[in-house]
């Protein structure tokens, strides 16, 4: 074999197999080895991590209520009024110690059933702007059926139930705020003599859930035991017509703590485990997601592809015994490239076997570098109105904070901020598919106007613009243009969903106040709900 041309033929016909053949029988064995295990060990340390935090919130909770009954029942000494006065004073102070030490309550109250005492009512005490605890107006009992558990549940339920319990979510008498509470029954002498209650704020709870994610669409709900969802981020089960529950499409009461189900059409794996408080903290996410690690499966065939040309390298040095240097520039490229460094000098241009290998790995590396970069362009883009979505504006955002952390921001820039008014109504009415419709074309608008400022999709119906140079010197004039191509859009318009209804907000870069971007958004997003409170007063005048 005297040939170059021949040498490298059999050579790498021999080497391409075997890369081949060792690429891939270790990527099937690492992928069907690692891939379901891998994906069912995060979801069950994402769900043990959330069953920690949930139970540490509330076990003190339920710690707090349980050391204060105990304290309640010894401390009655009887049910004259002078009794329960002195009582009252005891239960107040411990009550303030013991809520010191507990996180996230609300609201505490220690109320007496009026059928025991009509002189004391007891007390409630509310941290609505988290200054402190002060002492609220107590809801009358007198005017509610106690035997009702539909109505006062706070009340009427640990006293019909007997025992201490977390009640579903309800909006708290007087203060109309949606909370869940743990409530302990009062008994002297095996008489019910009233509630002790801590109440927490719904909406914390439910931060704490939502913060659990898990691949694109994962996301974390609570339920009880018998399967009713108790909180779910796509649910309001709060407020659910009345008689009516939500139901898990699984059962937590099997022998496994997984499961895979059918929701909406979409195959779907799920994790549980039980919380403290008796409920059951689930995980969720598409079995699509879980199946499609890419990431992992592309580290896993090029650590292959490293040690099949590692021994390819071995056996070529073995066999062949003469390496040329066009071949040496070829191996180096091939590492700077595997390291990410596609710009590689490759000067070797002789009209030959090895020449038109190096053209066409210049070829190659080139159209490599080309589709990363798109890629990594496609990564920044929202899918449905094609701008770029919230990753691409957090980006521009920390860009900006740089540049006004070391002084060499532009001054003259605003960031906007739109908003597709009636979108819930037009999904709820015409169905998502015209609600698609409705936000592209509003997106759309808002391009045609601002054509030289980059958009943002950060929210389903929410939008940002950062205007510089020409846009923002010409801020009003584009604004009053937006204003006209609006109102043609909406006169030719046969259709809700073909029509527009922007509100917006638009806030200027001040360099003696705005040290951080946020500040600038904060004003962009009050004036844009301005602009959405004047023109709901324009169109209800």
């Amino acid at each position: 074999m005297r040939s170059l041309r021949t040498k490298l033929t059999v050579t790498m016909l021999f080497v391409i197999f075997a890369v081949i053949l060792v690429i891939t029988l270790l990527s099937a064995i690492f992928i069907r080895n690692t891939a379901s295990r891998k994906s069912d060990q995060l979801l069950l340390m994402l769900c043990e991590n959330g069953q920690y935090s949930l139970n540490y919130y509330f076990d003190s909770v339920q710690s707090s209520v349980n050391n204060i009954t105990t304290f309640v029942e010894d401390d009655i000494k009887g049910l004259g009024d002078a009794e329960f006065k002195e009582h009252m004073e005891n239960v107040r102070e411990y009550f303030d110690f013991v809520i010191s030490h507990t996180d996230g309550v609300l609201t505490y109250y220690y109320r007496i059933d009026p059928s025991v005492s009509s002189t004391e009512k007891g007390f409630w005490y509310t941290n609505l702007d988290g200054t402190g605890f002060v002492e609220h107006e107590v809801t009358d009992i007198t005017l509610y059926d106690v035997n009702d558990t539909s109505k006062l549940v706070w009340f009427t339920v640990p006293k019909f139930e007997g025992k201490s319990i977390w009640l579903p979510p309800y909006v708290t008498d007087n203060l109309d705020v949606k909370v869940i509470s743990y409530d302990a029954p009062i008994y002297y002498k095996g008489a019910f003599i009233g509630v002790i209650g801590i109440e927490i704020d719904y909406s914390a709870m439910a931060k704490e859930v939502d913060s659990i994610k898990f691949y694109d669409n994962g996301y974390a709900f609570l339920s009880d035991s018998d399967g009713t969802l108790f909180y779910h981020p796509y649910i309001d089960v709060a407020n659910l017509p009345e008689g009516i529950t939500k139901q898990m499409p699984y059962s937590n009461k099997a022998e496994s703590s997984s499961a895979q189900y059918v929701y909406d059409g979409v195959l779907k794996e799920a994790v549980w485990l039980p919380l403290s408080n008796g409920m059951y903290l689930n995980i969720t996410v598409p079995i699509s997601e879980t199946q499609g690690e890419w990431r992992g499966l592309i580290i896993n065939i090029l650590i292959s592809a490293v040690i099949a040309m590692i021994a390819a390298g071995v056996f070529l040095v073995l066999t062949l015994g003469l390496i040329t240097k066009p071949l040496e520039q070829l191996t180096e490229a091939a590492e700077q490239i595997d390291k990410g460094n596609f710009d590689v000098d490759l000067p070797y241009n002789m009209d030959d076997e090895i020449g038109r290998l190096t053209k066409s790995f210049k070829k190659l590396s080139g159209n490599m570098k080309a589709h990363i970069n798109t890629l990594n362009e496609q990564a920044f883009i929202d899918s449905l109105t094609h701008v770029r979505n919230k990753g691409a504006f957090l980006l521009a955002i920390e860009e900006l904070q740089e540049q006004i952390n070391n002084g060499s921001v532009d001054p003259n820039f605003a960031l906007g901020e739109f908003d597709c008014d009636g979108l819930k109504r037009i999904n709820d009415e015409y169905g998502h598919d015209k609600g698609d419709i409705y936000l592209k074309k509003a997106c759309r608008t808002i391009s045609d106007v601002f054509k030289r400022s980059p958009i943002y999709r950060v929210g389903g119906d929410e939008f940002f613009i950062i205007l510089k140079n020409e846009d923002f010197n010409n801020k009003d004039f584009l604004l009053g243009r937006l204003d006209i191509v609006i109102d043609e859009i909406n006169a030719s318009a046969k259709e809700p969903w073909e029509q527009v209804w922007l509100s917006r907000g638009f806030a200027i870069y001040d360099p003696t106040n705005d040290i951080i971007v946020q500040k600038i958004m904060q004003r962009a997003d009050m004036l844009m709900y301005e602009n959405k409170r004047e023109r709901k007063m324009g169109r209800e005048a």
